[in-house]
C-alpha cells in the first residue's frame, strides 16, 4: 500500500492518522484513511466508515476523532469516482458517476483486505460498520455478501431515492432511455453542476443544522477542490434505482444494527429506512434523531453526544 495525501488542515482526526492507495480487481485506484484509537485506552475494535455520495475521507476525520476517544480505529474510503480515487467514466470529472453498484463491492473487497496487511502479523480487530446514506446502501449490500462485522450502524441510509411517487416511474424511464441513447453521463433532473455546499448558503440547508460544521464543509472545498463532487449521473440514478429496489426485496441480514434518521431528512426516502427497520426486527433498532437533517455524525454537539452514546452501547454490547 503507497502513501496517500490526507488533508489534515481540514480533516481534524486524532492523531498519526494517515491516508494510502489500494486498488480494487478492476484495477481502480482508491483511497483509504486510518486513524487509530487513543493510545493509553483499551483498544475496542476498528470501525468500517462508508461515506456517502459525493463525501470523502476528510470529511469524517473529526468522527474518527471521536470514536479514538471510544477506543476504536478508524478505516475510512473515498469511493470510486470521488475524493481523491479514480474517476472514469464521464468525461467531466465533476459529475458523480458509476456503471453499476455492483462496483461498490469491489471496493468493499480492497477495504477488507486492506485490513490484514494494516494488522499483520497480528490478526485484525474487531470490526465494525458505520455506513452514511449511500454508504448505507453499499454497506447493506455488503451485508448480504458476508461482511464480517460484529455489528452495524446507519445514518440517513440510502434505501430508496426519494421521489414523489407520482414521478418515480418517470425517473426509471427518464434515466434508462438516457443511458440508452447515450447520455448516460448526463446530469441527473434536479441535480447541480456544481458542489451542494459550494452554492447552498447554511440557511434551509438540507445536511445539518450546525452552522459550524456547514462552514467547515465550504472550507474543506475551497482549500482542497479536488475533493468536490457535483450531481449524479443519469447512469448513477439509473444504478442506484436497481440497488435499492433488489436490497428492499431481500430479507434483512439477521446482525444486530442500529439507524439513526433525523426528523427533517430530505435527502434520503425515510419511508424505505422505516420499512426495512421495522423489517430488520429484535437485533435492529431505529432511532428517530429531532430536528436533524441528513448528516446526524455532524449535527449539533449535543445530538453528536447522543449519537455516540448510542454507537458506544451498541459496539460495547458485541464486542
Amino acid at each position: 500500500m503507497e502513501p496517500a495525501p490526507l488533508y489534515q488542515d481540514v480533516a481534524f482526526g486524532p492523531d498519526g492518522g494517515r491516508a494510502f492507495w489500494v486498488h480494487a480487481e478492476d484495477g481502480t485506484r482508491l483511497r483509504l484513511a486510518h486513524w487509530p484509537a487513543h493510545p493509553g485506552l483499551e483498544h475496542r475494535g476498528l470501525v468500517l466508515l462508508f461515506p456517502g455520495r459525493s463525501e470523502y475521507v476528510e470529511k469524517y476525520g473529526t468522527t474518527a476523532r471521536e470514536l479514538a476517544a471510544m477506543g476504536y480505529d478508524t478505516l475510512c474510503i473515498d469511493w470510486r469516482g470521488q475524493g481523491l480515487a479514480d474517476r472514469k467514466g464521464c468525461p467531466d470529472p465533476l459529475i458523480g458517476h458509476v456503471g453499476d453498484f455492483a462496483e461498490y463491492q469491489q471496493d468493499v473487497r480492497a477495504m477488507r483486505a486492506a485490513i490484514d496487511l494494516l494488522y499483520h502479523p497480528a490478526p485484525p480487530p474487531r470490526l465494525y460498520l458505520l455506513a452514511h446514506s449511500m454508504g448505507g446502501c453499499i454497506g447493506l449490500r455488503a451485508l448480504h455478501q458476508g461482511l464480517d462485522v460484529a455489528a452495524a450502524a446507519f445514518t440517513g441510509p440510502m434505501w430508496n431515492i426519494p421521489h414523489d411517487p407520482r414521478m418515480r416511474p418517470l425517473a426509471w424511464a427518464a434515466s434508462w432511455l438516457s443511458c440508452h441513447l447515450g447520455r448516460g453521463c448526463e446530469l441527473a433532473p434536479g441535480t447541480s453542476a456544481v458542489p451542494y455546499v459550494s452554492e447552498h448558503p447554511f440557511e434551509d440547508n438540507e445536511l445539518t443544522t450546525d452552522p459550524d460544521r456547514y462552514l467547515l464543509f465550504q472550507k474543506q472545498l475551497e482549500l482542497h477542490p479536488d475533493l468536490a463532487l457535483a450531481g449524479p449521473s443519469m447512469r448513477w440514478l439509473l444504478a442506484a434505482l436497481r440497488e435499492t429496489r433488489a436490497l428492499r426485496r431481500l430479507p434483512p441480514p439477521r446482525l444486530p444494527a442500529l439507524t439513526f434518521l433525523g426528523s427533517k431528512e430530505r435527502i434520503v426516502d425515510p419511508q424505505a429506512i422505516r420499512a426495512m427497520m421495522q423489517r430488520w426486527g429484535a437485533p435492529g433498532r431505529l432511532e428517530i434523531i429531532d430536528g436533524a437533517e441528513h448528516e446526524v455524525l455532524m449535527e449539533q454537539p449535543e445530538t453528536r453526544v447522543m449519537v455516540n452514546a448510542a454507537l458506544a452501547e451498541l459496539f460495547a454490547a458485541h464486542r
